[in-house]
């Protein structure tokens, strides 16, 4: 079997197994091996194709797996509009019904309706906002 086959069979195999255990570090043995495969195809003798393939494990393990990761593992970015104002709580200002009512979330005065439209919350009950639909907020009360 040529040299170039066998380093691709060893970059398929470590890409199959990172893709199931996501740590990047397979991933970039699975490229090494599958450059490693390509010099071996123009002819390059196997001492250098295992120089080749150390090197290319290396550089990829100490440069571009840590920037990998720090990308992968960024923090979510912040919610901007009504997308911030869900899962704040909020103070009942009238009576909500599954209909209509007024709720106070974060200073403002918002519409709101009962999530469970079966639900009748009387004012001064603090209630979650679940979703905003348009102008209207969608609420719970806390238990």
């Amino acid at each position: 079997m040529d040299p170039w086959l066998i380093w691709l069979i060893i970059a398929a195999g470590l890409v199959v197994v990172e893709i199931f255990t996501l740590t990047a570090a397979l991933g970039m043995l699975g490229v090494a091996a599958l450059v490693t495969a390509g010099l071996a195809a123009i002819g390059l003798p196997l001492p250098f194709q295992f120089l080749a393939f150390g090197v290319l494990s290396a550089a990829t393990l100490l440069f571009v797996r840590p920037l990998a990761l720090r990308h992968v593992l960024q923090p979510q970015p912040a919610r901007f509009g009504t997308d911030a104002l869900v899962g704040k709580p909020a103070r009942v200002l009238t009576e909500v019904t599954g209909a209509d009512g007024r709720v106070r979330i974060d200073g403002e005065e918002w519409t709101a309706r009962s999530y469970d439209e079966t639900l009748v919350i009387s004012a001064g009950t603090t209630v979650d906002v679940i979703e905003i639909r348009g102008a209207t907020a969608l609420v719970y009360p806390r238990d």
